[in-house]
């Protein structure tokens, strides 16, 4: 496995290196340059688009353009974005990368965790009114167009209900006399929730060693239960403590209404693949045997069944991560989220070519470590599964 993944390294930095060239060229072929795109932006001196022609090579034949170019995306200076200036291109994708993290993983999580589970019980008891129900409706919501189907969430529960904001990502009325900044609360917020999580995870896994947690028959004693409880619980109590709660509360009402619609358009996705996947599995060797030791149905679908039939879903899972890193352009705009996805567009309609290249360079980067987290995931959920 080792070997495995320094082969995988080195093929990532080789694929990373072609990507990089590759955009280069492409941003090169267009007219003009970095500097002149901003030549009329009278927030940017004279003087300052000479610094700017001098830090990006421009002033140089285009081979050594490229050197100067490969020598700063190495070291991380992606320059100074046009559309944020003065602000470094680095300094701009930190600042928006955590707010589509965020949204999206919830939203990924959300719906995985909602199509594996009617996926695995549409496939276990075919035939009955939960399948027919389950498929006609996630089908109509994958297959509805995204726009139009974000623009009606809104004017349901936002405009006529007024149960949600519009968008955006804070309301002004209610930050207007706060003492922090969004994203200080922000940063609050992810540490604490990373806090929960470590924590969850240390009892599970305590817990199942201590011989608490039974996984072969799903059983779990009362106390991991319990203490995972009082760990989200005290998330909201450490808020209130900080004075930061009525902040935190309004940032996450503002993610509820952009999470239900893309939990809503991209379940579907996995209740069918898992639904096919859990068919093959089901006519396997190893279930009927299960089944013919007289092992509960229920241990049969989960244990035998639904683990085995995850490889595929797992693999489109990690997969669709790839798009929380651009955003999914058509959502974060709807919603005025301010993530990367909203950012890359501003970009691109700005010319604001020194964002683009930064962003898409960590687009193909998270691309590549999304494979290799496939791979290893594979390992672990398949045992026959061997790298040489």
């Amino acid at each position: 496995m080792t070997g495995y993944l320094v082969r995988r390294a080195g093929q990532m930095v080789l694929t990373l290196f072609l990507i990089i060239t590759l955009t280069f060229f492409l941003v090169q072929a267009q007219p003009g340059d970095y500097a002149t795109f901003y030549s009329l932006n009278p927030d940017i001196p004279a003087e300052v688009r000479e610094q700017i022609k001098a830090s990006f090579g421009l002033d140089k034949p285009l081979w050594q353009q490229y050197l100067v170019h490969m020598k700063n995306t190495l070291t991380g200076n992606f320059g100074v974005s046009f559309g944020h200036y003065p602000r470094p291109v680095l300094e701009v994708l930190a600042e928006r990368l955590p707010r589509t993290a965020v949204l999206f993983l919830s939203a990924t999580a959300v719906s995985f965790y909602v199509g594996f589970f009617l996926g695995k019980a549409i496939a276990w008891r075919r035939g009955g009114i939960l399948e027919y129900t389950a498929t006609i409706s996630g089908a109509t919501l994958f297959t509805a167009f995204t726009p139009a189907f974000a623009l009606m969430m809104i004017w349901i529960f936002a405009f006529k209900l007024g149960w949600l904001p519009i968008g955006k990502f804070l309301d002004p009325l209610i930050w207007r006399g706060a003492e922090v900044s969004a994203n200080h609360v922000f940063s609050y917020m992810l540490l604490s929730a990373a806090a929960f999580i470590v924590f969850a995870f240390l009892t599970l896994f305590i817990a199942g060693r201590s011989g608490r947690l039974r996984t072969g028959r799903l059983r779990m004693g009362r106390l991991p239960v319990v203490l995972i409880g009082l760990g989200a619980a005290a998330i909201p109590v450490a808020w209130a403590f900080t004075g930061i709660g009525y902040l935190a509360l309004d940032i996450l009402r503002h993610m509820i209404l952009p999470i239900a619609t893309l939990t809503l358009i991209s379940f579907a996705g996995t209740m069918l693949l898992t639904r096919n996947s859990m068919l093959e599995t089901m006519r396997e060797d190893y279930v009927m045997a299960a089944r013919a030791k007289g092992l509960p149905e229920k241990v049969v679908r989960d244990r035998h069944a639904a683990r085995n039939a995850l490889l595929p879903v797992i693999t489109s899972l990690v997969y669709s991560l790839i798009f929380a890193i651009d955003g999914s352009v058509i959502i974060e705009y709807v919603f005025s989220w301010p993530g990367t996805g909203q950012t890359l567009l501003e970009a691109v309609l700005r010319e604001d070519m020194p964002l683009v290249m930064g962003s898409m360079v960590f687009i193909g980067l998270f691309s590549l470590l999304a494979h290799v987290i496939v791979d290893v995931l594979y390992v672990y959920l398949d045992p026959r599964i061997r790298y040489q």
